[in-house]
């Protein structure tokens, strides 16, 4: 992985900050709750709600996963699937597309979920140009989610740019699979 520049220290310590922030604030869930960014009619995590951290595999995002040593790949059984791109696009395949479509329903049937986007790239180009790249994949991401119904106040999108890979592998297979945008659901209100 590249040498981080002072602006991507920038961008990751001001995130950091954020959720440190966003954890003392929020509220926590007790025995009949559920998981981050599932909320009742009181803005508060319902009883009822069905999507905790375990099901959807977010536990707080890519930046705390890493920082926790854990993968920042989306489980398989995540209702939320990751979807990919080509190399140097931010333009949404046809799978892409399919998975987006399926991401969409579940969202439909739970209204109460915000989600963060997240943008990822692989490992070439520099860190300025892997951030924008990342920016423009998740605004595609929302972008498509909007057109089939998700409001947008539902949705934020952050760019990683190369930095949190899941793949370390200098191999196309494993660029492949960095080049991506990911789901996560957010328990702030969406800020893009």
């Amino acid at each position: 992985m590249a040498k981080l520049n002072a602006f991507s220290y920038i961008v990751i310590v001001v995130f950091a900050l954020t959720l440190a922030a966003c954890s003392k604030t929020a509220a926590p869930t007790g025995p009949g709750g559920s998981g981050p960014g599932t909320r009742g009619p009181t803005g508060q995590p319902g009883p009822n709600d069905r999507t905790g951290s375990a099901d959807l595999g977010t536990g707080g995002g890519s930046l705390s996963e890493a920082g926790k040593g854990q993968s920042t790949e989306t489980p398989r059984t995540s209702p939320l699937q990751e979807v990919y791109f080509g190399f140097d696009s931010f333009d949404l395949s046809n799978d892409a597309r399919a998975t987006l479509k399926r991401n969409a329903d579940w969202l439909k049937t739970n209204q109460s979920v915000r989600v963060e986007i997240e943008g990822h790239c692989d490992d070439r180009g520099t860190n300025e140009y892997n951030l924008a790249l990342g920016a423009k994949r998740a605004q595609a991401a929302k972008d498509y989610l909007v057109t089939l119904g998700i409001p947008s106040e539902r949705l934020s999108t952050i760019s990683y740019g190369e930095e949190l890979p899941v793949c370390r592998e200098q191999t196309e297979d494993c660029w492949q699979k960095n080049r991506r945008a990911r789901f996560v659901v957010s328990t702030g209100r969406p800020s893009s």
